[in-house]
Parts: structure tokens; C-alpha cells; sequence
């Protein structure tokens, strides 16, 4: 069932890439390894954008078809469940290379929303 709620999905995921970002800025694949921390706060908001997705449904792919949204909510499962067989450089790969058009499109889908018009 799609959210009641997309621009504040939205958001949520918005907020949790731009943290992402934030919490990894400087960083390359070493210190993103040897940083505990940060690592756990990345894996956790990747949590929270792939419930994101989740709650946003269909409405997801109608805003933005261009995203692997079937991935993106998968990685929460795998992050919850597997969490031992996610390797630390795929993570970083998503952070480097996934998460940018993300929250690129996200931001983009919130602004037409916003202004009223339809995907």
C-alpha cells in the first residue's frame, strides 16, 4: 500500500543520504573500514532509506522510475538479516556510487510534489 505520507518519506530518505554523506566526507575505503562507527551510522541509515522505499511502495518508482527500487529495499533485509556476509567495500560502493543519484531524484520528486505536479 503507497504511503499516505510520500513527501515525508521522501524526507526521510533525503535526510538519511545527506547524513551519509556528511559522516563519510574525507573519507576513502581505509578509514570507512577502520571507522567502526561510522560504518554502524551508514548501516543505519541505510536502514532507514530502505524502509523509506518500503513505505513509499509503488509510489516509488511512479516519482522516480530511473532508481533500482527493488535493490534499494532489499538492502535493509540484508543489513538486518545478513548483516555478516555485507562486505564492507560494497557498502562503500553504494555510498559512492548509488546514494548521490538517490538522493538526487529523491530531492527532485519532493520539489514536483511540493509544487503539485504529477511524476
Amino acid at each position: 500500500m503507497p504511503s499516505e505520507k510520500p513527501a515525508r518519506r521522501l524526507e526521510d530518505i533525503i535526510e538519511n543520504a545527506q547524513a551519509i554523506l556528511r559522516y563519510t566526507a574525507g573519507m576513502d575505503l581505509e578509514a570507512f573500514e577502520e571507522d567502526r562507527k561510522t560504518y554502524d551510522a551508514v548501516e543505519r541509515c541505510l536502514e532507514r532509506i530502505s524502509e523509506g522505499a518500503t513505505k513509499l511502495g509503488v509510489q516509488a518508482s511512479e516519482l522516480m522510475p530511473d532508481q533500482p527500487w527493488q535493490k534499494i529495499r532489499s538492502l535493509g533485509n540484508h543489513l538486518r538479516h545478513d548483516y555478516d556476509d555485507i562486505s564492507q567495500d560494497r557498502l562503500w560502493y553504494i555510498v559512492q556510487t548509488n546514494l548521490p543519484s538517490l538522493r538526487a531524484a529523491c530531492e527532485d520528486a519532493l520539489r514536483r510534489l511540493r509544487e503539485g505536479q504529477s511524476p
